[in-house]
């Protein structure tokens, strides 16, 4: 009797409208409705067969993230499919800037020994706002650091900042804002925000197989980490969790020059694919997130095709191993690629991402092989376009067969330097760039230096074809090209 009562309350919840298929509609429960598609897969109902849908209908508060477990997994003719519907969280945080009331102002000082930044003294008002953040520009990365004391020396004003993110700030050699340099001091601003959590996260797949998302959006997440540990990052958009530098004999086996050491953590999504297989992101819409919108953290044969991302505060898609924590980051690994293969990243459209951390990108694909990212229309982003290699190594780390064919990047490079319209690192043979249409980056106004390429062949890259690229009118040339210690194994065909 209990188990027959059950199934009837299932039933109610989720509606089921014929086999195979559950209905949700507004206000109904979708972990209700994933419950019952799990339980047709435990009890091996006929229902299965020809795979479970589960069909949404209009917009659900996510209090809590879907998850979906190694339990819900489909199979090759039985997939389990989520259709349609608004998955949504909280309103991200507001900002409001405070000093200057727009754009930035250059810093005059930035002190490694005492921990502070000086910079001009700002008016009373400023000197007397609680919560202050300092938004600090830092060529390819920024950063967000509470502010925790402000002494004012006349016209100039010393900053200090709370933990951990002063550790991180200021132990760590790479980036550091420039004082002096090419083209003048490191930018700042001071802001306050919203002191408030949000829901972060509206999907989890973790271990679930042969799963797909077809014409759902994603809208609405915030992004808490700044208020509460600050925001330092390592490059692309990771938060550094330690980081020092080698300051007796530095260098290590696989690289005698390198001094620096860090751990890094990966961005929290709004959707997080890991330890799985078969994934399929279909006509889906990512819209107004805080942070990352779309991330495949551990995925063999991942499929995102015609889908839109807008207004994304971090990177749109991110795909792949970048060796975070426990890891240390610079080491020269061989065992990540094979775990992150076979990935489709095709004709998508990515505008206005890293409108939040500028140092995050449209796509981001670290330790991966045999994958593929071609047609995207990528527009209006804060950083670099595409970028896909991790490393910053001339060995075999088993990164090989990436493709990079056919899309369309511009109006990139809007806040930072040391960018490219397509980014790469490291040794990846078998790789090519090919058929793409890039523009010129975007004159930023605040980079301290002019680095800043339609493809950016960053630290050791090696292995690719390059061929036929143009901007609209004509093949991109060479000396639009930047190199950085590239690898003997490059093809030029333009």
């Amino acid at each position: 009797m209990k188990q027959t009562l059950t199934c009837i309350l299932l039933l109610l919840i989720a509606n089921i409208s014929h086999a195979g298929e559950i209905v949700v509609r507004e206000g109904e429960s979708i972990h209700d409705a994933l419950r019952q598609a799990r339980e047709w897969r435990r009890t091996n109902d006929p229902r299965c067969e020809w795979g479970i849908t589960i069909i949404i209908e209009g917009r659900h508060f996510m209090n809590e993230p879907l998850f979906l477990r190694p339990e819900d997994s489909g199979k090759n003719a039985s997939w389990t499919t989520i259709r349609g519907g608004t998955l949504y969280g909280d309103i991200r945080q507001r900002h409001r800037q405070l000093f200057p009331k727009e754009g930035m102002e250059r810093m005059i000082d930035f002190n490694t020994t005492n921990r502070t930044i000086t910079i001009p003294t700002p008016p009373k008002e400023v000197l007397d706002t609680k919560n202050l953040e300092m938004v600090v520009h830092q060529r390819w990365a920024m950063a967000i650091l509470r502010v925790k004391e402000m002494k004012v020396r006349g016209d100039q004003t010393i900053v200090s900042f709370k933990e951990p993110e002063s550790r991180l700030e200021f132990e760590h050699p790479w980036p550091q804002p420039v004082i002096g340099g090419e083209k003048g001091n490191s930018s700042f601003l001071l802001r306050t925000t919203e002191q408030r959590d949000g829901v972060e996260q509206l999907v989890i797949v973790d271990g679930a197989d042969y799963v797909k998302f077809e014409e759902t959006t994603f809208e609405n997440t915030c992004w808490n980490r700044p208020l509460h540990k600050g925001h330092v990052t390592l490059q692309g958009g990771f938060p550094l969790i330690d980081a020092y530098k080698l300051k007796e004999s530095p260098g290590l086996p696989w690289d005698e020059g390198l001094e620096n050491q860090a751990w890094i953590e990966r961005p929290t999504a709004a959707v997080t694919v890991r330890n799985a297989q078969t994934i399929f992101f279909k006509n889906c819409r990512f819209q107004h997130l805080g942070s990352t919108a779309l991330d495949l953290e551990s995925v063999n044969h991942g499929t995102i095709v015609n889908c839109t991302f807008e207004d994304i505060g971090g990177t749109a898609i991110m795909a792949g191993s970048f060796a975070e924590s426990p890891r240390e980051v610079h080491r020269p690994y061989n065992d990540l690629a094979s775990q992150w293969k076979r990935l489709l990243i095709k004709h998508n459209t990515i505008y206005n991402a890293a409108n939040e951390d500028w140092g995050a990108v449209a796509i981001s694909c670290g330790y991966v092989r045999d994958c593929v990212i071609a047609q995207n229309d990528i527009s209006h982003v804060n950083y670099s376009g595409i970028c896909i290699g991790w490393g910053w190594t001339p060995l075999d780390t088993g990164m090989r067969n990436n493709h990079i064919i056919n899309n369309k990047v511009s109006d990139y490079a809007r806040q930072l330097y040391d960018a490219g319209g397509i980014y790469t690192l490291s040794n990846q043979p078998d790789s090519s760039i090919r058929d793409n249409e890039i523009s010129q980056p975007y004159p930023a106004p605040y980079a301290t230096n002019n680095r800043g390429f339609r493809i950016y062949l960053d630290a050791r890259t090696d292995g690719f074809t390059i061929e036929n690229n143009k901007t609209e009118d004509r093949l991109i040339r060479r000396d639009e090209i930047g190199d950085n210690h590239p690898g003997p194994n490059l093809i030029f065909k333009q």
